[in-house]
């Protein structure tokens, strides 16, 4: 048997099954010269191989990690290119994992853990953005000037060790409609505030894990260990949900969201808390979903949710205010912290 160390990259089609029920034809036509004219040849220029193709995705190996990411960046940027002249119902688009891991290889295929993890990712990976694991980005941190942000770590199916997830950034994400220079500036100005607001919820973690609420409010959402999904993870656990916008005023989607993003990267850096990546949390996102379902379907004991309000009054400078409602769930049916 033989093993060796490689970097893989996963990839499929967002909603092939939907593109192929609308225009099996058309989509198979379009699918072929994507691959032909933008995708083979940079799989080729980053040195790397097909291993094998599935209707909807691919698999590809590279002996560089640093090979894997540039390419996976390079192609989420070209597809965006050519789909922003598309109607919507026309785009192609992918989600792409890459991982760096142990591999066994039979002829020209291989599988593993290796295989495996970079599968688990790409399905985890928004549409038109790339997953990497912690292995990866260990060996492109400092070789690759893109952003990465670390989405804490998480227990994937199948792999017995939580794995490290990061999100390669808005620099390199194929549909990010923000410039470099003015997102990192956003990323730093909002970074204290967030930061305040997890050393908050961190500080209150006593209230949040050991105290039992009084019994007033909506009834609790009971979850159920025997539905859980995935394993409940030895320490405290919490899934952020995407904070929903209340604001009056238009456009400040993109700042609720950043919120909910940097509070769940700065409640992942806390080593006794177990915190669910972004890219689960956000599939909830403006869905009428039941706090109890979200914790057995994420492996949770708590869920968080929020909503962001803003008002401006004529001389005065913008307010905002942060509400976690007190809806929540947690095993076994006690309230343990809640804030209105």
């Amino acid at each position: 048997m033989e093993r060796r160390l490689a970097a893989i990259l996963a990839a499929d089609i967002v909603g092939y099954s939907r593109l192929m029920e609308a225009d099996e034809a058309d989509t198979l036509a379009r699918l072929k010269s994507t691959r032909e004219n933008l995708i083979d040849p940079k799989i080729a220029a980053h040195k790397g191989r097909i291993v094998k193709l599935m209707g909807d995705g691919a698999l590809i190996e590279f002996s560089s990690v640093v090979d894997a990411v540039g390419c996976a960046v390079e192609i989420q940027r070209t597809m965006a290119e050519c789909n922003a002249e598309l109607p919507k119902e026309k785009q192609l688009e992918f989600r792409i994992g890459v991982n760096l891991g142990d591999v066994i290889v039979e002829g020209q295929d291989i599988y593993g853990d290796g295989v495996n993890v970079a599968a688990r990712l790409e399905g985890l990976a928004e549409p038109g953005g790339v997953l990497i694991s912690g292995t990866a980005f260990d060996q492109v941190e400092r070789k690759l000037d893109f952003e990465f942000e670390f989405l804490g770590e998480q227990k994937l199916k199948n792999i017995e060790k939580p794995i490290r997830l990061y999100r390669v950034g808005p620099r390199a994400r194929a549909a990010s409609g923000t410039a470099p220079a003015k997102r990192k500036r956003y990323i730093e100005w909002r970074r204290p505030a967030v930061a305040a607001t997890a050393l908050i919820l961190i500080a209150g973690g006593v209230a949040l894990w050991k105290v039992v609420g009084d019994g007033s409010g909506p009834p609790v959402e009971v979850a159920s260990k025997a539905r859980m999904v995935l394993p409940l993870p030895d320490k405290p656990s919490i899934a952020v949900l995407p904070f929903t916008n209340m604001s009056d005023e238009a456009g400040q989607e993109t700042f609720t969201d950043g919120m909910t993003d940097d509070l769940i990267t700065d409640l992942s850096k806390v080593s006794g808390l177990f915190v669910i990546a972004r890219n689960s949390t956000f599939a909830y996102r403006g869905k009428p979903v039941k706090i109890s379902q979200v914790a057995e379907e994420l492996g949770v004991r708590y869920v968080l949710e929020g909503e962001r309000t803003a008002s401006r009054r004529a001389g005065a400078s913008q307010r905002t205010a942060h509400r976690c409602p007190h809806r929540r769930a947690c095993v076994g049916g006690q309230v343990r912290w809640k804030r209105r």
